[in-house]
């Protein structure tokens, strides 16, 4: 008979202490699972792939805010930079895509936000080799056309062609008149897309109360022209000069370019590679920020931030815990292994008048412990992905994270090494004692 199968056969001798002990590795280590694979979740979705886009611009203020508020749509928006400004990056060089946002509004009930776009955007990589696909439906097309995320269409029970209003400023004592119809609902990606309701940029403006009046936004433009005459690239002509075409009887004024603003530009750079891109991004956001109108922000670097001081300090937090959860447990196993030394000083005095010689004796200690050590963590690894598994539903429905049960976080794989080392550390001083065991004493007592 081998060491572990004696040592298996003296944990059956002692199954309900055995089982306990064990049970509270396997815990431990089905806690420490579960906080490994939703951080990893969390930290994929709050890392680089979580937005395509190299640059964020929008009003001068916290960086963080902006983010938050344009990826995230957390927050609320900071203000609110020309159109004009809008067109201008567009026609960048060094620009490839520029999409304009407008946010502010939510829905009737102030449940998700509005997002005021145009159709390009759902042309674009939401994140690195990621696309948007549909349930239902179409991309924007007409003005009233919205696209809403998965989410919202789960909330609300929304199909195809269903007609809603939104609320102004997300004052739900403020209801636009206008409504939009839903011309296609989006796939779920797992991201803060799914709870957003994205509008036709042309329709937002649309509505009555969303444009700036005229003469205000023409004083404006002539203070940010007597400061600062080259805001980002030297003065381009968006007018032809000629006098607007007024509206015939029963039509309504349209706005002009300089009564629109955007809360938002998100920016994907022109070049050949991701290392080209990252230099005109490098290159373009000093230029942004030095001018008096707006602010270029780099997603990742406040993503970054965010994981470090947010995410990685409770991660640390809820880690160091299970950590002592285990080591608790593993001075569990050390008391009952310890405990159990009086009671078997007759069974080991017999193996070592057998013929068991002292390093014999010692390794079926050690073995017991690795035993059960082991086994709470196979029981545990098995646990934790059963509890990500109940949890995953439940986290997806109130934070729309798609969390797999199932996938394997590289840290795992330092458990088990870890829970033998412990093992054997535990086992130590029992195995010790038992080294030491007197023949003679143990069989006369």
């Amino acid at each position: 008979m081998n060491l572990f199968a004696i040592a298996a056969k003296s944990i059956r001798q002692r199954r309900l202490a055995s089982c306990l002990t064990a049970l509270s590795i396997s815990l431990g280590v089905a806690l420490m699972v579960a906080v490994l694979v939703i951080n990893g979740v969390v930290s994929r979705m709050f890392s680089q792939s979580a937005t395509g886009f190299h640059l964020i611009v929008g009003a001068k203020g916290s960086p963080m805010q902006l983010v938050l508020n344009t990826i995230y749509f957390l927050d609320r928006p900071i203000e609110n930079i020309p159109y004009k400004y809008y067109l201008q990056l567009k026609k960048n060089s060094a620009v490839a895509h520029a999409i304009p946002f407008a946010l502010g509004d939510t829905t009737e009930d102030g449940k998700f936000r509005i997002v005021g776009t145009i159709p390009e955007y759902f042309e674009l990589e939401y994140v690195p080799g990621k696309k948007f696909q549909l349930q239902d439906g179409k991309f924007l097309q007409g003005k009233f056309d919205a696209v809403i995320g998965a989410r919202v269409a789960r909330a609300y029970g929304w199909k195809v062609g269903r007609a809603f209003p939104i609320a102004h400023g997300g004052n739900l004592g403020d209801i636009h008149d206008e409504k939009f119809a839903v011309a296609g609902i989006l796939a779920p990606t797992g991201s803060p897309i799914d709870r957003a309701v994205f509008i036709h940029y042309d329709g937002f403006y649309e509505i009555e109360g969303h444009g700036k009046p005229l003469n205000e936004a023409q004083i404006e433009e002539r203070a940010r022209n007597a400061a600062d005459q080259q805001i980002l690239l030297p003065s381009t002509q968006l007018s032809d000069g000629k006098p607007e075409s007024k509206p015939t009887a029963g039509q309504k004024q349209p706005i002009s370019d300089e009564q629109k603003q955007v809360t938002a530009i998100l920016l994907q750079m022109a070049g050949d590679g991701p290392a080209q891109r990252e230099t005109l991004s490098f290159l373009i956001k000093p230029r942004i920020n030095k001018g008096p109108v707006a602010q270029a922000v780099d997603p990742i670097e406040q993503i970054t931030k965010l994981l470090r001081d947010v995410v990685g300090n409770i991660r640390t937090m809820l880690v160091a815990m299970t950590i002592l959860i285990i080591i608790v447990s593993g001075v569990g196993i050390f008391v009952s292994i310890y405990n159990s030394m009086s009671d078997r000083r007759r069974e080991i005095a017999i193996m070592r008048a057998l013929g068991a010689r002292r390093r014999t004796v010692f390794s079926v200690i050690i073995a017991e412990s690795v035993l059960l050590c082991t086994g709470g963590g196979v029981l545990g690894l098995l646990l934790g992905h059963l509890l990500v598994f109940v949890a995953g539903p439940i986290v997806e429905a109130r934070s729309d994270i798609l969390i797999d049960p199932w996938y394997f976080e590289p840290h795992e794989l330092y458990i088990l090494p870890a829970l033998l080392i412990l093992s054997v550390i535990v086992g130590l001083v029992p195995g010790l004692t038992a080294y030491r065991a007197d023949v003679a004493r143990g069989l006369s007592d």
